[in-house]
C-alpha cells in the first residue's frame, strides 16, 4: 500500500519513540470512538503479520482463528469444519523419531512408481520404506527394487496385474539426526541444533 496523505499528515508514517525494555507494542493509530473525525487517516484491518516473539496477555479464543497452533504438548490444528455449519475441526499432528516425507497414491496398469523430482537432494534414500495395499484380489505384491532413489518396481508374485494403494515415506537429508531421548528441564537444554526446530509450548510463548 502507498503512503497515504491527508492534509499534512502522512498515515502511513513509521512509529518512532523509546522502545520498551521487554517487549514491543503494535502501534494503535485509532480510538476506535463512534465519532471518528472524517478528515483523520483511513483505519486499515490488519490481516497479515509476522512477529518473531508474541505475548499474549488476553485469552484469544479458537473462534477466530481459521487454524491455530496449539500450545500444549500435542501438537494440533484447528479449523472452521468443511461440510458442518457451525463445527469445528480438530486434528493432532502425526509424530515420530524423524524429520519425514511421504507420498501416497494408487498404482494401476503399471510396475513402477515415479518418485517426487525434489526427493533428490531432500531425503535419504537409504531411508525409503514401501508400503502396498493390494485392491480387489491377492497379487503377492513385491517390492522388487528401488532404483536409485528415484524410481521404486514392484511386481506380483503370482503373476497377476498389479492394482494397489502405495505410501511411502522417507527421512529428510539435511540438518542432523533428532536426538529423541536427552536429559534436561525444559527444551532449552536440547543437546543438538535448535534451530532446526521450533517446539509448541517453548518456542511458542509459554517457555515450559
Amino acid at each position: 500500500m502507498a503512503n497515504e496523505f491527508i492534509g499534512n499528515k502522512n498515515c502511513d508514517a513509521s512509529v518512532v519513540g523509546i522502545p520498551h525494555p521487554n517487549y514491543d507494542y503494535i502501534h494503535r493509530s485509532t480510538t476506535g470512538d463512534d465519532d471518528y473525525p472524517e478528515d483523520a487517516c483511513q483505519r486499515y484491518l490488519q490481516v497479515n503479520g509476522k512477529f518473531d516473539n508474541l505475548n499474549v496477555t488476553s485469552t484469544v479464543t479458537a473462534a477466530q482463528f481459521q487454524g491455530v497452533i496449539n500450545v500444549q504438548s500435542w501438537k494440533g490444528f484447528d479449523i472452521k469444519h468443511p461440510n458442518k455449519e457451525n463445527h469445528r475441526l480438530r486434528h493432532i499432528c502425526l509424530e515420530g523419531p524423524e524429520a519425514g516425507v511421504y507420498i501416497r497414491g494408487r498404482l494401476t496398469g503399471s510396475n513402477f512408481i515415479d518418485l517426487p523430482s525434489y526427493w533428490d537432494g531432500l531425503v535419504d534414500p537409504e531411508s525409503i520404506t514401501v508400503t502396498l495395499t493390494q485392491i480387489g484380489y491377492s497379487q503377492d505384491l513385491i517390492v522388487d527394487k528401488i532404483e536409485m532413489g528415484r524410481k521404486i518396481y514392484v511386481r506380483s508374485g503370482t503373476g497377476t496385474d498389479i492394482d494397489c494403494y502405495y505410501t511411502i515415506q522417507a527421512a529428510r537429508i539435511d540438518g542432523e539426526n533428532l536426538i529423541v531421548e536427552y536429559e534436561g528441564g525444559s527444551p532449552a537444554d536440547y543437546p543438538g541444533n535448535s534451530s532446526q526446530y521450533s517446539i509448541a509450548g517453548y518456542d511458542y510463548g509459554r517457555k515450559e
